[in-house]
């Protein structure tokens, strides 16, 4: 089949979850498909499509703009409305759209997340997929419950109800939607309600090959986490984590570090409590040694949803994970036996002195952690069962 699927971030390098969770879903579907890429891509350099072409992709169209600068214009203008908030087109890439359609008969249409869903619905009299990494309603929802002053929760309150409206009138859109956890399936079927539309979970997954154990040695009292402070998640994770948890392992063990991964570009950093054992990696090429060779990674996530890929790396690579039960959630993990888990800013810490502590728990942890992910979510067979919904679809 010739398929066409359009991604809000350019997948290669997979250098976060996003981008990693397109990238392997391509590589499924070229075995035995033709596909056709239409990404964005916003950042100061042009990503070179070769290795994509050479991989996983038969035709690799690129839009150099950032996707997300009108629906923020759209959003703001529309706050006193109660009608659901309409992604509108970049004009480049619906052009775009338009000339692929007419050059070639697509069988499936994908759009990765809801950012590309108003591309996927302008190519007509083909069945279309909605692969998504987060239920945004659900979401929206969470940001409701959280404490806040009156005017902000009356704002969350609005666009909770705006995003539902507009779930259940674009899912409906769609032949098949595909969510990364049972939670944001289900969230997904309360809007859609007696919908035709499919809806599937299609979790993340990690390649246990790439990602191996040993390949870096482990640093005594030595934490990672390893996700960009440039996603609003990690951001309240670690500012969160350095102001309440952090301090009381200082106390305990004063010479434990901690190395946050990841991008730091337009990163307020004045807002996160940062002390001399705290180091920002900024952007790697390849982050698998900073998480082997950390003793146990963090992963101290209150929000958003979709599952964790950091956990699923850290699982593979060795490292034994302490995580809050909404970092945890969508996966098929058990506290105790996969991980640790602390949902209370003392409960966190001690789990993780326990852990830095007890090095038989550590290496339990680490190896049923990894027989988990190698018969569970290797991504070959993640991959493989998306590219089979893809085909039954209609």
């Amino acid at each position: 089949m010739n398929i066409l699927f359009f991604s809000t971030w350019f997948p290669y390098p997979a250098d976060n979850g996003s981008k990693l969770r397109v990238y392997q879903l391509l590589r499924s579907l070229a075995r035995t498909h033709q596909v056709t890429l239409a990404s964005f891509s916003f950042g100061e350099a042009a990503p070179d499509p070769k290795h994509l072409l050479d991989t996983c992709c038969e035709r690799v169209e690129i839009v150099h703009r950032n996707p997300f600068e009108r629906a923020r214009a759209t959003r703001a203008s529309r706050f006193a409305s109660l009608t659901p908030v309409v992604n509108q087109p970049v004009p480049e890439m619906a052009a775009l759209t338009t000339q692929l359609a007419q050059e070639t008969r697509f069988d499936r249409v994908i759009a990765s997340t809801t950012g590309t869903a108003a591309y996927a619905l302008m190519v007509q009299q083909t069945p279309r997929v909605l692969e998504e990494h987060n239920s945004p309603g659900r979401w929206a929802h969470e940001r409701c419950l959280q404490p806040a002053r009156p005017t902000t929760r009356i704002r969350r309150w609005l666009s909770w109800q705006k995003t539902r409206r507009y779930e259940a009138t674009l899912y409906r859109q769609f032949a098949l939607c595909t969510m990364v956890s049972e939670a944001d399936r289900a969230a997904t079927l309360s809007v859609l309600k007696d919908a035709a539309t499919r809806v599937e979970t299609v979790p993340n997954g990690v390649d246990c090959t790439y990602n191996r154990p040993g390949i870096a040695p482990v640093t005594p009292g030595s934490l990672v986490f390893n996700g960009s402070l440039t996603y609003d998640a990690n951001y309240d994770a670690m500012q969160v984590f350095l102001s309440s948890v952090w301090p009381q392992l200082r106390q305990e063990i004063p010479s434990i570090s901690l190395t946050i991964t990841g991008s730091v570009a337009d990163v307020d950093l004045t807002g996160l409590a940062l002390d001399s054992g705290v180091s920002l990696s900024g952007f790697v090429e390849d982050v698998r040694p900073l998480v082997a060779g950390a003793a146990v990674c963090v992963a101290p996530i209150r929000q958003g949803g979709g599952t964790r890929l950091k956990i699923l790396e850290a699982m593979a690579l060795g490292t034994p994970v302490v995580a809050t039960s909404k970092a945890a959630e969508g996966l098929n993990v058990n506290a105790g036996e996969h991980l640790l888990i602390g949902d209370t800013e003392t409960e966190f810490a001690s789990c993780v002195l326990r852990l830095l502590r007890d090095d038989e728990l550590r290496g339990r942890l680490a190896r049923n952690a990894r027989q988990l992910v190698e018969e569970t979510y290797e991504w070959s067979q993640i991959g493989a069962r998306f590219a089979v919904l893809v085909d039954d679809c209609a």
